[in-house]
């Protein structure tokens, strides 16, 4: 039986892999990390040396990388996945990464006789254990017809955005989205708390009124109301703050190339690198209240 190979098996890719092992399937996995790799095994993953021993005789490729840089560099560079793989072979890239890199590997992976999708993923580490995640996909429709049952092992939700490099695009909007909420979210619940009124009642009406969203109804950045949420686990990620600052980063970088305004991108990306030099970049994104409501008891 023709196996999948996961590469890039991190605080995302690990947990998916390990649905998509549990589900059945057999599936060989490669990661720098050995922890994370033991991790991957434990849950039904068979261990590889390489990238490219996991990808020789899989009928499909998952990744799960860093940035752009990284995805270009596992496919293509010599002695990559492209140079281990068989031909027709669908590769399914599930990092966030920017538009233009997306379809430059697309491209080149199509020019080499595979096929390849797009495929990143919203819902965080809590969607990627529970399986419940969102696919945003670009690339053929016939190649996410073949992907689709391996993707439904590892989320709820598959959405086809149209070609090369349109899964990628819809979600850095997304991000860009969340990410400008939750500042958005931070400075009003401060406020708040400046003038007086309690975390509690601010969110029980907020989530029932104009002012409503997922920062507010299920992801508060302060603790007591929305018991899943970071910020009742010391802001444990979750989305760590420098992941975001990546993807709001993505976002400016695709607003410059099309010429797109984004006042509010670029002051949300700015304010993101402003916490990670505060020093909560390895902490969840919502930890961004910090800079919001120092002297706050």
């Amino acid at each position: 039986m023709s196996h999948t190979a996961f590469i890039g098996i991190g605080n995302m890719g690990g947990p998916m892999a390990r649905n998509l092992a549990r589900s059945g399937k057999t599936v060989k996995v490669f990661d720098l990390s050995p922890t994370a790799m033991q991790v991957a095994v434990d849950g039904g993953a068979i261990p590889s040396q390489s990238a490219g021993q996991a990808t020789q005789g899989a009928a499909t490729v998952i990744t799960m990388l860093p940035e752009g840089k990284h995805v270009k560099a596992a496919y293509m560079e010599d002695g990559g996945i492209f140079d281990h793989a068989e031909p027709g072979t669908l590769f399914v890239d599930c990092s966030t990464i920017d538009v233009a890199t997306a379809r430059e590997v697309a491209a080149a992976a199509k020019a080499r006789g595979f096929r390849m999708i797009d495929a990143p993923v919203s819902g965080g580490t809590v969607g990627a254990d529970a399986a419940t995640l969102t696919f945003m996909v670009g690339g053929d429709a016939a190649d996410l017809d073949e992907a689709r049952p391996q993707l439904e092992k590892m989320g709820k939700l598959i959405v086809h955005c149209g070609g090369n490099g349109n899964g990628e695009a819809v979600k850095i909007c997304n991000n860009m989205i969340g990410g400008i909420a939750m500042i958005a979210v931070s400075e009003a619940f401060s406020l708040g708390q400046r003038l007086g009124v309690s975390v509690e009642d601010m969110q029980r009406v907020i989530a029932s009124s104009s002012g409503s969203c997922v920062a507010v109804t299920d992801y508060l950045p302060l603790a007591g109301p929305t018991p899943k949420s970071p910020a009742n686990f010391g802001y444990r990620p979750g989305f760590m703050t420098k992941l975001m600052l990546k993807d709001m980063r993505l976002s400016q970088l695709a607003a410059v190339e099309t010429g797109q305004p984004s006042p509010l991108g670029a002051q949300a990306a700015m304010l993101y690198a402003m916490a990670e030099q505060e020093g909560l970049g390895e902490l969840d994104f919502s930890s961004i209240i910090k800079l919001f409501n120092k002297g706050i008891a």
